[in-house]
């Protein structure tokens, strides 16, 4: 079996691990599963070869042995599935989790990225110092009842899951915005996350292709 991924040949973040291929990577090092990564252009994305992986011409791509996905919610969903570390034995909290990696994706990560895009596409405009106030205050409404849910608990339902990995790699684009201060338990939450050694071992490897220093 063989595992083939696409990355970006040179990541817009420069290596932070912002880019969502670092979700599969993390997922894949958390199973122990090996894996091939292929490199992108941007050029490349949007050939044909590349949009017979993915409709959008976008990254990441999975590839295991003719089975092609795209979108990070589903590729991880299928590591989760096929291989154990990432979603508990228990059916219920099985459920629970996937219900976490929905929750990641569908109702934490819009106006996280709306702030990001907000700041990077759209600071130089006339209006945008107005309108930053309402999409930071977008953020924190989420960012509230997520604290209260995870309270004390290191994790969001018992042991680490797949859950945890989307609503962490989501958390890190707030990491430099200050927003998380107002959260003690969600910066420890993410500090956890970045901690586990399988997602060092996912952001050194993204981390390499973007300097040219391979991982320790």
């Amino acid at each position: 079996m063989t595992i083939t991924i696409t990355a970006f040949e040179r990541s817009p973040d420069g290596g932070r691990g912002l880019a969502r291929d670092t979700r599969v990577r993390w997922a894949l090092e958390e199973v122990g599963q090996p894996y091939e990564v292929q490199l992108v252009s941007f050029r490349a994305m949007k050939e044909p070869a590349h949009l017979r992986l993915h409709p959008f011409g976008q990254i990441p791509t999975y590839d295991e042995d003719g089975l092609v996905l795209f979108e990070t919610g589903a590729i991880v969903l299928h590591i989760a599935q096929h291989y154990a570390g990432l979603l508990p034995d228990d059916a219920d909290a099985r459920s629970r989790a996937v219900t976490w990696m929905f929750a990641a994706l569908n109702t934490m990560e819009p106006p996280v990225l709306e702030l990001a895009n907000a700041k990077l596409l759209e600071g130089d405009k006339p209006w945008s110092q107005e309108r930053l106030p309402l999409v930071e205050d977008r953020v924190r409404a989420r960012l509230k009842p997520l604290s209260a849910r995870l309270g004390r608990a290191d994790w969001l339902d018992g042991e680490f899951s797949a859950g945890d990995l989307m609503m962490v790699s989501v958390l890190l684009r707030l990491k430099s915005s200050g927003l998380l201060d107002g959260y003690p338990n969600l910066a420890a939450y993410l500090a956890r996350g970045e901690a586990r050694p399988a997602y060092k071992r996912a952001f050194d490897a993204q981390l390499a292709v973007n300097t040219g220093k391979q991982p320790t």
